[in-house]
């Protein structure tokens, strides 16, 4: 059976991308950097919980941030506030970003500072629900955000994202209370298209679930640490 012209482009795109994904990942492991592709709707939290995870870690571990966006810098410049590095890339119409465009922000990375001097790297990717799960970017792992005013049936209605994260964050927890939502819920849900996924309900405006969701990206990013050691 032929495929038609739409799906052909799509496999190409795909397979082009990571291409470039695999580049981008082998500079990361080159300089020794853990990179994350955290990814969600928009409006799920993304950038309040980099806030958190920024002041929490940043004198543990050296950061950077890669800040996707469709059109304005309002998020890098929120971020900025925490004296790290922040690249930021405007994605214009696209929905995501691509390897290729995080490739670009690798370069600006490796031109204004000295990129082995980093251990972790976070992509704030552009919010949407679907395509910046299939557009890899040369991350080691995703970590997806499923805001409790969502609703308990989006793991099942877009299951690709939740089926590619490493690590699912339930957020605005604090809200829980004021809805109609079940969070055991959610996470069964999760767990049908993802059953090894590590899932952590947080809330970035009390702190609840924070120091949990601090120990996993410390754990990751050391155990990754020990496996380049390793090689």
């Amino acid at each position: 059976m032929h495929q038609t012209f739409d799906a052909a482009l799509g496999i190409n795109l795909l397979h082009a991308n990571q291409t470039d994904a695999e580049h981008n990942q082998a500079h990361f492991d080159q300089w020794g950097i853990t990179c994350l592709n955290l990814m969600s709707s928009p409006g799920a939290g993304k950038t309040a919980l980099l806030e958190r995870t920024v002041a929490a870690l940043s004198s543990q571990i050296t950061l950077a941030v890669i800040e996707g966006d469709m059109t304005t810098e309002l998020d890098a410049d929120r971020l900025r506030q925490f004296n790290v590095p922040v690249i930021a890339i405007n994605t214009g119409r696209a929905c995501h970003l691509d390897a290729k465009m995080v490739a670009g922000g690798l370069h600006q990375l490796s031109q204004q500072y000295t990129p082995t001097d980093f251990e972790l790297v976070i992509v704030e990717n552009v919010g949407n629900l679907v395509c910046p799960a299939e557009f890899e970017v040369g991350e080691h792992a995703k970590v997806a955000l499923l805001s409790v005013t969502e609703g308990e049936d989006k793991p099942l209605k877009y299951p690709i994202m939740f089926r590619e994260a490493d690590c699912l964050l339930i957020t605005k927890t604090d809200l829980a209370p004021y809805l109609d939502i079940d969070l055991n819920q959610i996470e069964a849900n999760v767990r049908q298209v993802n059953p090894q996924v590590t899932v952590i309900p947080v809330s970035a405006k009390s702190g609840d679930g924070l120091p949990l969701w601090f120990d996993w990206v410390k754990t990751f990013v050391a155990a990754r640490s020990r496996c380049e050691s390793c090689n």
